[in-house]
């Protein structure tokens, strides 16, 4: 019986050792799927618990010196490239990315601006992917329960409510968009593009470093001697820049994407609202009326952006304004 008991120790403590030298092994880190699957999760652009959005080790998360207006909501934006592949400089714009590219955009609110400790909300995250030199969009809306998101394609409406950094509580009812209201913005000549990641606008630091340096540094950019080959878009809430500069910023992110050649105002309007068109050849002294009036308004059909927002973004409303009335 003795004999019994002892070898069933020695087997336990041989069992014991064993798992804990498997916890020991490092495990491989899964790899970012570059197609839609029904949740966000299978997308393996995340790690640990999906409401921490603690972004995986093969993603890179930056962010925009001059940011889209989109209801208050703040956003976290990574992007992951394929295995052994970089960005490309080409220039102040978009770099070319390669195949199989993702990127993410996720919006969410904190439960209070005060204290983002008391966690947050998150609505959606938009994912472009690059399939076969062609950009594909699609968006996840996520549960109640803040452990995933399910591909949606239709859009819906989500009421919000947050308290802000005055202690007043706000309401939107977010307007998260369908597969048809992504391409609207999303596209030039009818063919799908990112908007937000220029190298322009990535050409600042972030904790310390400058992005396009720390791209450069980490082997995911190609083509870049030095970040200062690239302009810089202005942070138009940096009031050492000029009220043009911030406001033509401000118009570049927020509306150029479609007043410009090629894009969906194309036809409709003369404006070319995009930060490196002249002041002559943009239109803006020509129309500033209209511009005033329908940033001023909330009603569909004539409020600007037409898409994307449901509430008038009060700040850069006063920028802009502040603008037009010196021209």
């Amino acid at each position: 019986m003795k004999n019994f008991s002892l070898i069933a120790v020695l087997l336990l403590l041989t069992f014991s050792c064993s798992t804990d030298n498997d916890d020991l092994i490092p495990q491989p880190i899964p790899a970012v799927v570059p197609e839609f699957r029904p949740t966000l999760s299978e997308l393996n652009l995340f790690t640990g618990s999906l409401k921490n959005l603690t972004p995986s080790s093969l993603t890179f998360e930056y962010e925009l010196n001059t940011k889209l207006f989109t209801d208050y909501a703040h956003k976290q934006r990574i992007i992951a490239l394929p295995s052994g592949q970089k960005l490309t400089n080409v220039g102040d714009g978009l770099p070319n990315f390669p195949d199989n590219t993702v990127i993410a955009k996720t919006f969410y609110y904190n439960v209070d601006e005060r204290n983002e400790s008391l966690g947050k909300t998150i609505i959606e995250t938009r994912v472009l992917i690059k399939q076969n030199g062609v950009w594909v969009t699609g968006d996840y809306k996520w549960n109640a329960a803040q452990t995933d998101a399910v591909l949606d394609p239709n859009g819906s409406v989500v009421p919000v409510s947050w308290i802000d950094n005055s202690g007043a509580t706000k309401t939107v009812n977010y307007e998260i968009p369908s597969d048809t209201d992504c391409f609207t913005c999303h596209q030039i000549n009818n063919t799908a593009t990112p908007i937000g990641p220029k190298l322009r606008t990535l050409n600042f630091e972030v904790n310390g470093i400058n992005q396009l340096q720390k791209l450069k540094n980490l082997q995911l950019l190609s083509g870049l001697t030095s970040p200062n080959d690239i302009s810089v878009l202005p942070n138009w809430e940096d009031t050492n820049a000029t009220l043009e500069q911030r406001a033509r910023a401000y118009f570049d992110v927020n509306c150029a994407h479609c007043h410009t050649s090629g894009g969906y105002c194309e036809t409709q309007s003369t404006l070319r609202l995009s930060y490196e068109t002249s002041l002559a050849n943009s239109k803006i002294v020509e129309r500033k009326s209209s511009i005033s009036n329908r940033l001023n308004s909330t009603v569909q059909g004539i409020k600007m952006p037409f898409i994307g927002t449901s509430i008038k973004h009060q700040e850069g409303v006063d920028l802009l304004q502040s603008y037009l009335d010196t021209l």
